[in-house]
Formats: structure tokens, sequence, C-alpha cells
């Protein structure tokens, strides 16, 4: 059974959702983020980012991070990619084309999206969602957005024309976006499609849970 080191409060939030879409049971091993701890203590495990036994699996410190026999995969958007390939079905890639267009669009998100949605919500977070830099964070993701848009009105997903993991890689890419109260809405397509992807029931189940631990 792999194991996950995290918590939902984290990046970990692809990983699980991943795993309820297929089915699939993780042993999970709660491990909080250092700078999280020291407000809100560690989690049950006591096991934070700089414990030492979690630094021996993971040496960058940082979570998630899933163990499965002797692979160590220590960046979220990769787990969801090897958790669907592992596990095969609808939500996996069906040919190598698939795969590529899959890393793709990882890869899209991470550099062109999740810099700039990222900064965005802590923007909002920290009371500055009227700020000169949430303006110029808007305006560097109007691109992105724009290809997104085109592609998923045309398409529907973002690969195959069916939900896959590509999906959810983007679509918790985008949710931090979400904290723009206006932003998705001058992209229907995006908008709907992200909305389409947090009803569904993995998605419910997985949020249920990161809403249950402490802030």
């Amino acid at each position: 059974m792999p194991t996950l080191y995290g918590v939902y409060r984290s990046r970990a939030t692809r990983n699980f959702w991943a795993a309820g879409e297929l089915g699939m049971v993780l042993d999970h091993v709660p491990v909080m983020q250092a700078y999280r701890a020291g407000a809100t203590g560690p989690d049950q495990t006591g096991i934070t980012t700089t414990s030492p036994e979690f630094l021996a699996i993971s040496p960058a410190g940082a979570i998630p991070v899933l163990v499965d026999g002797d692979l160590v995969l220590s960046e979220s958007l990769a787990i969801t990619l090897y958790l669907a390939r592992k596990a095969g079905g609808p939500l996996a890639p069906a040919d190598m084309a698939e795969d590529a267009l899959m890393q793709q669009w990882a890869f899209y998100g991470a550099t062109a999206i999740e810099p700039s949605s990222v900064t965005m919500m802590y923007a909002f977070t920290e009371g500055r969602g009227d700020s000169a830099e949430v303006v110029d964070l808007a305006q560097k993701l109007q691109r992105p957005l724009a290809v997104l848009q085109a592609h998923l009105a045309a398409h529907g997903h973002l690969v195959g024309g069916r939900f896959t993991v590509a999906d959810i890689n983007m679509a918790e890419v985008l949710r931090y976006a979400q904290s723009h109260p206006t932003l998705l809405a001058g992209f229907p397509a995006v908008d709907s499609w992200l909305r389409a992807c947090q009803a569904r029931p993995a998605f419910v189940a997985m949020w249920a849970k990161r809403l249950a631990e402490p802030a």
C-alpha cells in the first residue's frame, strides 16, 4: 500500500482527491508544515517537515511525499500522475500521447498559473485583496486562463474528452485563483469546468477532511 506523508491543508489535497477518485487506499502519515506547527501544535504524530524522521525520507523537507516500495516521490503533481498510472482506468492515460498531454498540462499549471494564483490567495487571506499586487497578478493570469478557456470550451476536459487526473491537477492549481471574486467570471468555460470538478463526490469528501483539520 502506498504511504502518503502530509496533511490535508497542503498540496496533498491533490493526492487525496486522486486516491478517492481511483478508489485507492493510502496509508496516511500526518506530517505538518513546521511553520504551522508553531501556531497550532504538531498533529497527532508529532512529526513536522523538519523532524529528522521525515527529513530522512525527503531531504527537501516539504509535503506531500509518497512512498511506494523503493519509490519516493516528493512533487504533488507527479504523485497524482503516478497514482493514476498505477491504478489504471479512465482517469489514467490511455496511451503515450495522453500521458504526454497530462504531463504537459501539469507543467503548464505549475509554471504559468500556480505561482500567481497562490500569491493571489495569500494576498486575499492577508487582507490585501484590493492592492496593486492583486491587479498585477490577475493580469498575469489572463493569458493562461484564455488558453484554458479556449481548450475547455472546445473539449470539455483537458485530455481525452473525459475527466482524468489532468483535470484534478489543474483544478487544484486553479483553486487558489478562486480567492479572487470576479477573475474566473471572465472565463465561463473554465469557471463551469472547475465548479463541476469540485462537485465530484471525491473532491467533496476530501474537502470535508481538509476543513476538519486545524487552520
